[in-house]
């Protein structure tokens, strides 16, 4: 028989592993000593949780069971007013100026005369007519009735007589105005308004 003849390596430690890699489980163990062991049989057993039991029902829910009530669209809708408050409130109280309202402005006075001239010119550019239309209809209806029945009147007709009337009574006080002014006067009395007919020649 031939023999071969046997390699004889050099007994060499294993290189280190690298740093940025993780170790075996085997070197792991080799590392620790012996009375630092980390196995299961020294730690103590583990507790299960305990079981959840409901409480017990007590005599009185048994004797009165909860009541179920209706739904609020099942219920029927009552329609309920607002009530106000009726308190007795004096006369002072009401009249008084609350405190939010401020301080009240005073209006402005304006010299005397001032407001006259003003409606004086404001009436003599309108050509609107001021007497209202519905009275001066029933006087007209009135006069006519006194001296003949059944009188009817186109609206027309009524608005002429209107316009007439009122062209005469500016036309009246225009000259009563004049006596004023003659009498060295500012109001118009009625002995001015005596004095422009006569001279107008309707009353004697």
């Amino acid at each position: 028989m031939s023999t071969r003849p046997l390699l004889c390596l050099p007994l060499t430690p294993p290189p280190p592993p690298p740093l940025h890699t993780r170790l075996p489980r085997s070197h792991t163990r080799s590392l620790y000593p012996p009375t630092l062991s980390t196995s299961s049989s020294s730690l103590p057993p583990r507790r299960s949780p305990p079981e959840y039991q409901p409480p017990a029902p007590s005599p009185h829910s048994l004797t009165n069971p909860p009541t179920l009530l209706p739904h609020p669209a099942a219920m029927s809708r009552t329609k309920e007013t607002a009530r106000t408050k009726r308190g007795i409130t004096s006369k002072r109280s009401k009249k008084a100026p609350s405190a939010a309202s401020g301080v009240k402005k005073s209006q402005r006075r304006w010299h005397p005369g001032t407001c006259a001239i003003r409606e004086i010119k404001k009436f003599q550019k309108s050509t609107d007519l001021l007497i209202q239309c519905a009275p001066f209809q029933r006087l007209v209806r009135e006069v006519s009735s006194a001296q003949k029945e059944g009188v009817r009147f186109q609206s027309s007709a009524i608005m002429a007589i209107q316009e007439a009337t009122e062209a005469y009574i500016v036309s009246v006080l225009a000259d009563t105005n004049l006596a004023c002014i003659h009498a060295k006067r500012v109001t118009i009395q009625p002995k001015d308004v005596q004095l422009a007919m006569r001279l107008r020649g309707e009353r004697h």
